[in-house]
């Protein structure tokens, strides 16, 4: 058997049983070229069509046969079956622990995509919600002078993030923080990456298997998905530096951002799936907002 004719046989499976993608791929095609490759221990990037022809063993065959069952029955997400996530072409290893590594914020990033918002006096970024550590990673891989902090709820999620700053060789630029939303980060900050739980309570009920088998605390975010999101703009105000920034990704929650907080001046970021995943909030605004709310009993 041929490496194509073992990809076009897994693409078929994969499509005749009707997965959900959206943890690296978004087709099934896309999927096996992924499962396919990685259990052959080939490059992820490598030149199908360079490869096309190569045999494959029987005994090879036969292991992507087994993933690709294991794919199609267990519903993982394949990073979780393989053990690792690319973002931005670095990779990162995942498992249960943590959510699969696909935020938006990290082509911001890697694009400069909110440079205009920062300056020489920007040093010090908290990654809150940091999961399995990407965007920490990412951050610190980006901009050589800043200290980054990637603070999450879930020890085990920070678990999974120290082997990535490992990993990485970053440990003496990222600390690692257990942390309830900001209750362990006092700053001042001068940059906030946050990618929170922000699935609505009807969405979250409609979630395939694939995102059922993510940590449920990683992507629920209440009855309008905004309960963190409240949290967060409440508390951040005093832990903000004079020309502090915020950049959240809500995903396909605008209409209910806008209406939980419709008077906030924002600023939408464009990235591949749109201008209306990610925002980006100033000090000023965040204040603005913070001294305009009633003043609780």
């Amino acid at each position: 058997m041929t490496l194509l004719e073992l990809l076009d046989r897994a693409k078929t499976r994969l499509d005749a049983a009707e997965l959900s993608y959206g943890h690296g791929t978004t087709n099934a095609r896309d999927e096996a070229v992924w499962l396919v490759l990685w259990s052959l221990g080939l490059p992820l990037d490598s030149d199908l069509d360079a490869i096309a022809s190569q045999p494959v063993s029987d005994d090879a065959a036969g292991q992507v046969e087994a993933l690709i069952a294991r794919r199609i029955e267990t519903r993982q997400p394949a990073a979780y079956l393989t053990r690792e996530a690319w973002l931005q072409g670095v990779p990162f290893y995942v498992d249960e622990r943590a959510i699969v590594p696909r935020s938006f914020i990290a082509e911001l990033i890697a694009d400069g995509g909110f440079d205009a918002w920062l300056g020489e006096d920007t040093r010090q970024v908290l990654d809150l919600c940091t999961g399995n550590g990407s965007l920490a990673v990412l951050a610190a891989m980006a901009w050589p002078d800043v200290e980054v902090t990637g603070a999450d709820l879930s020890p085990d999620a920070l678990a999974v993030a120290r082997i990535n700053v490992d990993r990485h060789g970053l440990q003496s630029r990222i600390t690692l923080t257990e942390s309830d939303g900001l209750a362990a980060c006092p700053g001042p900050w001068d940059l906030v990456l946050c990618n929170p739980p922000y699935v609505n309570a009807q969405s979250m009920a409609e979630l395939p298997a694939e995102f059922r088998a993510e940590p449920e605390m990683a992507l629920a975010g209440g009855t309008d998905g905004m309960d963190f999101v409240r949290a967060l703009l409440r508390d951040l105000p005093s832990r903000l530096s004079p020309q502090g920034v915020l950049v959240l990704e809500i995903g396909h929650e605008r209409p209910f951002f806008e209406a939980a907080f419709p008077t906030l001046e924002v600023v939408w970021l464009s990235t591949s799936a749109g201008d209306d995943q990610v925002l980006l909030l100033t000090a000023e605004a965040l204040r603005a907002h913070a001294a305009s709310q009633p003043v609780s009993p």
